[in-house]
């Protein structure tokens, strides 16, 4: 970490003055006129590049030029939402923003950036739900079953997440306030390990992420309680929410949102919004969402700033009852 906020402090001072630089210049005609970068803030294969990948090419269709996708890595994301944060606010460079940024606002003592004003919203990408999954072996298939056993447990239960600050460890921490039972997380590096050590039987539970928690239990290696999502998911129509599972209000999904640097031309964002919003309506892009367990999620800019501003402030009310810091 001592590292990684290292490269951060040394590459903000030239960020910042590149940004000032060229934000007060105004949009380039007949935008675009050259290839546009979305970065992620993960690295390749995850729901977040999978998405974002699919989003460039449709992205690419609609306005007419190349749309890469960059992987930064690090931080929980934070490296990559900072270069974004401090690039040149003229439409050519767009981040992926998940909960993971919005938790990051209190989770860590200086981020480096704020999702409210360091970004403008362009639109929502998809949502997906994340999935209360236990290892079969164990007694317990229900949520009621779940908080049984972990009080009466000597240890509680334990529960594995893909990391420190990830929608997943976050669901695990709001539950465990709402049940008030004794709950030990347990963090990997991704959410493959995870899912491995809890298939094998080293830890009890995760609320993983839908697209990688779903073959696992179509092939009866997990048991599947409940969706953290406030509805059910139309992709998994059989398995309870939370809500309805004991817990009401209780909703957490992973999401997936464009944005672009603060200052970015309002024409610029309507034009990024409405490529955006037409890819998600086009059934051929929404049958790709359903393979992924995702649900297409059209908002306006307007919209998706307000959705941001939730975010923040769920999170962070987790954030400090849970008592989780990151230096």
């Amino acid at each position: 970490m001592n590292e990684t906020r290292r490269r951060l402090a040394i590459g903000l001072p030239a960020l910042v003055l590149s940004r000032t630089a060229m934000s007060g210049s105004a949009p380039e005609a007949g935008y675009p006129n050259r290839p546009i970068r979305i970065v992620v803030g993960y690295a390749p294969g995850g729901a977040a590049d999978t998405l974002a990948r699919l989003a460039a090419a449709r992205l690419a269709e609609a306005l007419g030029q190349p749309v890469l996708v960059e992987n930064r890595p690090g931080a929980n994301s934070n490296l990559g939402a900072v270069a974004v944060a401090r690039s040149a606010p003229d439409g050519y460079t767009l981040y992926v923003l998940t909960p993971s940024n919005t938790i990051n606002r209190t989770l860590y003592s200086n981020p480096w950036y704020d999702p409210i004003a360091d970004f403008a919203p362009v639109g929502m990408i998809a949502r997906i739900p994340n999935v209360l999954v236990v290892n079969p072996a164990l007694p317990i298939h229900s949520v009621a079953d779940y908080v049984d056993f972990a009080r009466k447990s000597e240890r509680g239960v334990t529960f594995a997440s893909s990391g420190t600050g990830s929608s997943i460890h976050m669901s695990g921490e709001m539950f465990k306030l709402m049940a008030g039972v004794n709950m030990l997380h347990v963090p990997y590096r991704g959410s493959a390990p995870a899912v491995a050590d809890l298939i094998g039987g080293q830890v009890h539970s995760m609320f993983d992420n839908a697209p990688s928690a779903v073959p696992h239990v179509r092939a009866r290696q997990l048991r599947a309680l409940a969706v953290t999502s406030a509805q059910r998911s139309p992709y998994l129509p059989d398995i309870p929410t939370l809500a309805e599972s004991g817990f009401p209000g209780f909703d957490v999904q992973s999401w997936f949102g464009l944005v672009a640097p603060a200052g970015t031309p309002a024409q610029v964002i309507a034009r990024l919004n409405r490529a955006l919003n037409a890819a998600l309506a086009d059934p051929g892009f929404q049958e790709r969402l359903t393979s992924l367990v995702a649900t297409p999620s059209p908002m306006t800019p307007e919209e998706m700033g307000e959705f941001i501003r939730q975010e923040v402030a769920k999170w962070e009310q987790v954030v400090r009852a849970a008592r989780i810091r990151v230096e």
